[in-house]
């Protein structure tokens, strides 16, 4: 074992980069420089020569059942991948076997492992904390005219149709108690208080979609499932090869439209290296019957094994509905039963 000069960890003795921080295993001269000037003994780390890694020979490829060798990341046959980045006993780039929860690739230094961020908010980035102020709601009408303006100068306000701070008693898509809105540890939050419809919050940026999670274009409720790579299939004794499509590759999410009642109606399959393009009358998943659609309304971005929800320009914007606390910031707009409300922060 070879401890990395970096952080410490202990590698295997022939490991060109660290298997926990990926930074080479062979000191660059600054770093031996300051080292000895400091006092520290360095050791030198003298490597093996570089071992090209292998593959076991006649590797088959589970999707399509071709024969594949080498260190070839993709069938030569299928071009799907035939290691999933990260999710493998072999690096996705050069093959090279890794154990479990290895972040970087020994051989050619790769990340294995992408850390998930946080939960995604709405807003392009973290708000900053500040000390809880005074909650303005701005309700807004279609065309995003003021109509009237809720100031609370509590640190937390609740909307509702019957019960709450705020109360629209004409709105029979808002439930008795809908959501809140407080401040929580310097940061402006909404949480769904186990509405009916859901409270919304609309992005301000891209969005890395969670598996679960809800989205409004236009007035379509977009349901994302993360449904993982497909296990490979056993090749036929008689080695013959199956028919289907082979191009777009492993569906490995989905889209499913779903109705008032919760029930699903339209599906379309998410694969790597695919974007899909929302639309009234543009893209590859049109509703040509939603006029509050935009033509091309929204996009959602293949990113290697992740998606991200990205609003093309529309008029009405993409909503994501709020699961536990959902950051806001200045002008953040929800959308509450049939009601839009801005959010202003006092400076």
């Amino acid at each position: 074992m070879t401890a990395c000069p970096y952080c410490g960890r202990d590698n295997d003795a022939g490991a060109q980069f660290c298997v926990d921080c990926g930074k080479p295993m062979v000191q660059s001269t600054g770093l031996k420089a300051a080292a000895a000037g400091a006092g520290i003994p360095v050791t030198r780390v003298v490597a093996p020569p570089v071992v090209a890694p292998t593959r076991p020979e006649g590797l088959t490829c589970p999707f399509c059942g071709g024969r594949a060798s080498g260190l070839l990341p993709f069938c030569p046959h299928c071009g799907r991948r035939l290691t999933a980045p990260g999710s493998g006993p072999s690096c996705g780039r050069c093959g090279s076997p890794v154990s479990a929860g290895t972040k970087f690739c020994p051989t050619c230094g790769v990340p294995l492992i992408e850390p998930m961020p946080a939960r995604p908010s709405p807003a392009t980035g973290p708000a900053p904390p500040r000390a809880a102020s005074a909650i303005v709601l701005v309700l807004l009408d279609d065309a995003g005219n003021t109509v009237q303006r809720f100031q609370r100068p509590g640190p937390d306000t609740t909307i509702g149709r019957l019960d709450g701070d705020i109360r629209f008693t004409e709105d029979v898509f808002l439930s008795p108690l809908h959501a809140k809105v407080s401040w929580e540890n310097g940061a402006l939050v909404v949480r769904d208080l186990g509405s009916r419809n859901g409270t919304w919050v609309f992005l301000e940026g891209p969005h890395r979609l969670a598996d679960g999670d809800l989205l409004l274009i236009g007035s379509q409720v977009i349901r994302f499932r993360r449904l993982g790579y497909p296990g490979p299939h056993p090749p036929d004794a008689d080695a013959t090869r199956r028919m289907g499509s082979l191009i777009p590759s492993a569906d490995i999410a989905s889209l499913t439209q779903l109705r008032s009642d919760g029930s699903a109606r339209d599906v379309i399959q998410l694969s790597p290296g695919r974007d899909i393009v929302i639309g009234r009358e543009q893209g590859d998943w049109t509703f040509p019957y939603d006029p509050s659609m935009s033509a091309r309304h929204a996009t959602i971005r293949s990113e290697d094994a992740d998606f991200v929800a990205v609003d093309a320009n529309s008029r009405n914007g993409v909503a994501l509905a709020a699961r536990g606390d959902i950051p806001l910031r200045h002008n953040s707009r929800l959308l509450v039963g049939d009601k839009l409300l801005q959010i202003e922060i006092p400076t």
